[in-house]
Parts: structure tokens; C-alpha cells; sequence
């Protein structure tokens, strides 16, 4: 009986810390499309009321344009071209709101801010004196 309940308690304490990562991963998911939406409007220069239009759109784009990655990563092509028509769709919403020229600016200052981010990630990683040290694949190959 003592064995029965400690594989329950286990199991029940794994399956807890696997909801709450889950949970953790989401959270920074919004958070760096906040952040993302917050870079993007300052680079954009936006008022208060295209600030407020702006967002609910960028928003559901950002949504889409994640689960476009998700779904279509094994083909490159496919993805790249998915984007673009994604792109295109959402450039006269944005067209609307803030205008021919700073439609076309979301999507330069989308990238810029994702190579912020890949920078800060690699600088990070470097630096991390705890992480595990990564075989040289030129070694690898002799």
C-alpha cells in the first residue's frame, strides 16, 4: 500500500511541474510579443489612437505568423512563402491604420527585434558559465 502511494504521489508531482513549464513557456511567449509590439511602435512613432488600433491587429498577425512557423518548419520554401502571403494580407490592415509607408516598416522592424533578441540569446549562452560545453564539429569529423 506504502508503494502504491508513493508512485501515485511521484507521479502526480511530475505531471504538476510539467503543467507549470508549460505554463512558463506561454508566459514568455507573450511577454516577448509584447515586447515586440511595444519596439515596433516606438520605431513606427505611433500616436496614442494608432497605438490602440494598431495593437489588436499586430496581435492577432503575431498569432498567426507563430503558428504559420510551427506548422510549416520542415519546408523552407513553404514557410518563406507562407510568410509573404501572411505578410501581404496584414500590410493593408496595417495600411489602414498607420499608412502606406509604416505599413511596409512593421515587418523590417519585426526582424530587427528578433535579431535583438537571437543577440541577447547567444551573448546570454556564452556567458553562462554553467552550461554544457558543446563538441566542436570539426573535431567530430577527423
Amino acid at each position: 500500500m506504502k508503494k502504491l502511494l508513493f508512485i501515485l504521489s511521484l507521479l502526480f508531482v511530475t505531471s504538476v511541474r510539467l503543467f507549470a513549464q508549460e505554463e512558463d513557456e506561454n508566459e514568455g511567449g507573450e511577454k516577448i510579443r509584447d515586447k515586440m509590439n511595444e519596439y515596433i511602435q516606438q520605431r513606427l512613432d505611433l500616436s496614442k489612437d494608432e497605438a490602440e488600433k494598431f495593437t489588436p491587429v499586430f496581435l492577432k498577425y503575431f498569432r498567426e505568423w507563430r503558428q504559420t512557423i510551427k506548422d510549416n518548419k520542415a519546408d523552407k520554401l513553404i514557410l518563406q512563402q507562407k510568410i509573404v502571403e501572411l505578410r501581404l494580407r496584414y500590410r493593408t490592415q496595417f495600411r489602414d491604420i498607420i499608412g502606406e509607408k509604416r505599413s511596409n516598416q512593421v515587418f523590417g522592424h519585426q526582424e530587427a527585434f528578433i535579431r535583438i533578441i537571437r543577440d541577447v540569446r547567444r551573448e546570454r549562452l556564452e556567458n553562462n558559465p554553467n552550461r554544457p560545453l558543446r563538441r566542436n564539429r570539426v573535431n567530430l569529423l577527423r
